[in-house]
């Protein structure tokens, strides 16, 4: 079984990990621990955070939020992914194997994922007609594409039309409802990341390779 730490960006990211990742990934061997970060994201404080698991665990990766990240400026989610990875290698330096260290920034939030089913969110018993609103806003949009702005970001959309929305735990249920299928089908970047993970496992026991 690989030990798999993961920087989780908040509660929202770390139950994620609990109620829905882990069980998908223990069925191909691979255990992941999320960490909880708090928010305030930045290149160094990721690299930081990520390298003080990489003694303790086989793996570390991250689940951290586009939307919000201090120091991006113009730089894509990939490129912040690469400028982490790179902190992380002067930090770690004679230790360092890439091969153990996979850093992972959601376009745009967490909350996107919700998105590749608003069906979903009837668990937490939100009217139909809000989940039509939604639903409304996941036609025109891939999940990964919806806004990245402080009033038009995936959270904020969904705070706006069902008020009293509890991040956390709704967050959670919802997620799970949606699945990691639905998400993967719509959500290339997560799909692309889960399965480096599942590769973690793989029967030869491979870690999968991250170049700079």
């Amino acid at each position: 079984m690989k030990r798999l730490g993961v920087v989780a960006e908040g509660q929202t990211e770390r139950e994620f990990v609990n109620w829905v990742l882990a069980d998908h990934l223990r069925d191909w061997k691979v255990e992941p621990t999320p960490i909880l970060m708090g928010g305030n994201v930045s290149v160094q404080r990721l690299a930081r955070a990520m390298a003080n698991l990489y003694p303790s665990f086989d793996v570390v990766t991250s689940l951290v939020d586009f939307y919000g990240f201090r120091d991006k400026e113009t730089a894509t989610a990939a490129e912040l992914e690469k400028s982490v990875r790179q902190q992380m290698r002067s930090h770690i330096r004679r230790a360092w194997d890439e091969r153990k260290v996979i850093p992972y920034v959601q376009k745009h939030e967490f909350e996107a994922l919700l998105f590749a089913d608003t069906k979903a969110f009837a668990a937490i018993d939100v009217p139909q007609e809000r989940v039509e609103l939604l639903t409304a806003i996941q036609s025109r949009f891939a999940p990964e594409d919806i806004d990245d702005n402080p009033d038009a970001a995936p959270s904020k959309r969904i705070a706006a039309i069902v008020p009293g929305y509890d991040k956390i735990v709704g967050g959670a249920i919802v997620a799970s409802e949606v699945g990691l299928q639905a998400m993967r089908d719509t959500c290339p970047r997560f799909h692309a990341w889960l399965t480096r993970l599942e590769a973690l496992g793989s029967s030869d026991e491979r870690i999968a390779e991250q170049r700079e």
